[in-house]
């Protein structure tokens, strides 16, 4: 597959940042914060709510001014900490480069190879919205049509059956009528493929083990058609009370939410989407590369394989496991799989690429980073 192009440059030439002037004062502290530690999203919501009476070329410009900063900002520290300007053109090290810390930097380059500063480039650019049709609800061909009507231009995604990508600049999604009727959900196309893979049928009973906010597990639920049962827990019940929410809007009717590890049961299907890293989603917020420690990486593969453990125990002969991750570091994606291989012999890896293994690319695919393993358990 060829390599999606990216063009920091084009991005930046057609903000209106004239329109920033007024605003200055503003952005200035807003930048402060960001750089001072506090998350670039965080701070800008908070600045928007405070300015009400920006206008709509005004908050962009602002929105890009503290994005960008907080994004760049290990490249912009070059220049006021340089004794000598800096020659022309861009710096040679890769890390100063991509504004990336050195150690994202050495493991972007050990894991993307020759592709590194394709992905690095797709990482500093905002991925795109892509969202899910609700099969309860409707098709994709008419929530197209409905999206239309309300001013939203959209175009099928290429991976995910059920995708919409919005082509539409800076829609307001979340206040659409037909988003609150429930026909759609926001989610990267990779995560959708996600629970495509799992290939649920109506009729069975599923555990999603680490629900969270329920973007995968309301994919499920579709994917049953309200025919069976869906187990979800996750350890954040501030995420499963805003996926309770969520369900309720998407007409969800086979959802059982476990505020606890769920009790003994048996499942045809699970799905582990693990706690991990979160480096696949890095284009979704410009710093956070600059507020992940990787000192908190061993505690995650210690706890990814728990989990895996745990779901283990409920998955019925013949069933299907899949273990996921929003990541591309091989620690918590290949190197958990082979160890569960090792510690079951009788689990087998079922293929999905060449290397046994599912990877999604923002350069390749135009998602997030995603990694997938595919289990049956021996009959």
């Amino acid at each position: 597959m060829s390599t999606i192009q990216a063009d920091p440059l084009l991005r930046l030439r057609s903000v209106p940042w004239d329109a920033l002037e007024p605003s200055t004062p503003a952005a200035l502290l807003a930048i402060s914060d960001s750089l001072a530690g506090q998350p670039a999203e965080r701070v800008l919501d908070s600045t928007l709510r405070h300015h009400r009476h920006l206008s709509q070329p005004q908050r962009l410009a602002l929105a890009e001014a503290v994005f960008g900063t907080s994004l760049w900002r290990r490249r912009l520290a070059r220049l006021p900490t340089s004794e000598i300007p800096p020659a022309s053109g861009e710096p040679q090290d890769f890390a100063t480069r991509h504004s990336l810390p050195d150690w994202l930097a050495q493991t972007i380059l050990r894991e993307a190879g020759p592709q590194a500063d394709s992905l690095a480039d797709a990482l500093n650019l905002p991925g795109p919205i892509s969202i899910r049709s609700n099969s309860l609800r409707t098709t994709r061909h008419s929530l197209a049509a409905r999206l239309q009507e309300e001013g939203v231009e959209s175009n099928p995604g290429s991976l995910a059956p059920h995708s919409l990508t919005i082509t539409s600049p800076r829609p307001n999604i979340y206040g659409l009528p037909s988003f609150r009727e429930g026909l759609f959900e926001v989610q990267d196309e990779g995560s959708q493929l996600l629970a495509e893979l799992l290939e649920t049928q109506p009729g069975e009973t599923i555990l999603d083990a680490c629900a969270g906010a329920g973007g995968k597990t309301l994919a499920l639920a579709a994917r049953l058609q309200n025919s069976g049962h869906l187990h979800a827990y996750d350890p954040d019940h501030s995420k499963l009370h805003r996926l309770r929410l969520r369900a309720s809007r998407a007409g969800v009717t086979c959802l059982q939410i476990h505020l606890r590890p769920p009790p003994p049961l048996t499942a045809q299907r699970i799905l582990v989407d693990a706690p991990c890293s979160e480096l696949g989603a890095l284009r979704r917020g410009p710093d956070a590369r600059f507020r992940i420690h990787p000192d908190s990486f061993p505690a995650l593969e210690r706890l990814q394989l728990e989990i895996l453990e745990h779901a283990l125990a409920h998955l019925t002969p013949g069933g299907r496991l899949l273990y996921a991750t929003c990541t591309f570091r091989r620690e918590e994606n290949q190197d958990i799989a082979f160890e569960l291989e090792r510690r079951h012999p009788e689990i087998k890896r079922l293929p999905l690429s060449e290397d046994g293994f599912l990877h999604l690319w923002p350069h390749l695919h135009g998602t997030d980073a995603f990694f997938a393993a595919a289990y049956t358990r021996a009959a």
